[in-house]
Parts: C-alpha cells; structure tokens; sequence
C-alpha cells in the first residue's frame, strides 16, 4: 500500500508518503531531505516525509492526496537510494473508491443503529462493512472507500471494528465525500442502478 499526500499551503514543498497505519509509539530516522518513520514495537516502517519533493520528482499540481505515477514512485526510490535508505516504495494504482452493492444486511448484535453489510466491490471481493447510516439497505448500489482509502477530510480508511465486530471499508455520505450540494441530514450516497457499474472506481 502507498498512499500519498501533498499540502504546500500549510506543510511546504513535502510530499507525505504512508504505508501502514500510525501506531502510538514512532521513532523517526533522518537523512539529507528524507524522513522515514518506524513503529517502535515493530520496527515496521510506516511511511516517509520527502522534503523539497519537486526537486526530486518536480512540481505537483494536486493538493490533498496525490496518485502518483511509475516515474514518480521510481524518482522517490532512487532519492531512498541516494539517501542510504534500503528501503524501497512500491506503486499502487488499485482504485480506492469503488462501486458497491449491498448483497445482505444484518443488525448488529451489540448497537440499535449500526448494521453489518456484506458489499460487494471490484475483483468481485465481498467485504464485511459495518455502517450506521439510517438509510442503509440491502439491494443498495453505494460508494466504498476501501482500505488504503484517503478521505477528503484527510482521514485513512483501516481495517477496524465498530462495537467488536469487523469493518473492512466505508460506505460514504455525499458529505463526507465532499460533493457539490451535499444533503445536510445523515445517510449514504444511493446510486442509480442504471448508471453505475458495480466494481468501477468511483471518480469525484
């Protein structure tokens, strides 16, 4: 997994790289223009800060998160390289939000409004969501941030549990995926049958 941002406004000309989600206790290793962080527990890299990033891959017109390319992963990998690090960035194109159907639906057993989906997504995986959107129903065509997702609002999709039950994904709000004319009251975004295609990456 590779999920990268860019925010030049508030953070500068630094390019944040995660490849596995934050732990409590970090340790941080510093070398020429690169910072790679490190579960402490583990040892377990989980993602690098590149500084001055547009003299290693050049300028970058996105803001928030960044898909980057072949050559920009491999520009990345050889400032690693340059730098001393062994390490090495691996590229990942699959689609994070995606086309779901909700096959089957089921209340959970420890929460009044939270609901356990199976939803299938592309590569006809069927993932086990939880949800507590009211609006929530079996038959439904939804978008699914997946994980690895990056939402708008900056959050990372993990694998999780809600009440003790586990949650591979997101069914998303209009809201929280910042569309144009979001509705105000709670509930999912529901697509129209006719012109969404389930497994197709949602694009917006």
């Amino acid at each position: 997994m590779l999920i990268a941002s860019y925010n030049p406004s508030s953070l500068g000309d630094v390019l944040i790289t995660v490849i596995h989600e934050d732990t409590a206790q970090q340790r941080i290793d510093k070398k020429g223009n690169i910072v790679r962080i490190r579960a402490v527990d583990t040892d377990k890299i989980l993602g690098y800060n590149f500084f001055n990033v547009s003299k290693i891959i050049g300028s970058l017109d996105e803001k928030g998160q960044v898909k980057l390319n072949n050559s920009q992963v491999a520009g990345l990998n050889a400032a690693l390289t340059e730098a001393g690090f062994e390490d090495e960035l691996v590229i990942d194109n699959e689609p994070k939000f995606v086309v779901g159907y909700v096959e089957e639906i089921s209340e959970h057993p420890d929460s009044d409004h939270l609901h356990i989906t199976k939803t299938r997504v592309d590569n006809g995986d069927l993932l086990q969501i939880v949800c507590g959107a009211p609006n929530i129903e079996q038959g439904q065509t939804v978008v699914v941030a997946k994980v690895g997702a990056m939402m708008p609002s900056g959050q990372i999709i993990w694998p999780g549990k809600l009440r003790g039950v586990p949650s591979e994904g997101m069914i998303c709000s209009a809201r929280e995926l910042s569309l144009p004319n979001a509705p105000e009251k709670r509930g999912i975004l529901v697509l129209s049958h006719e012109k969404y295609a389930v497994g197709k990456e949602f694009v917006f």
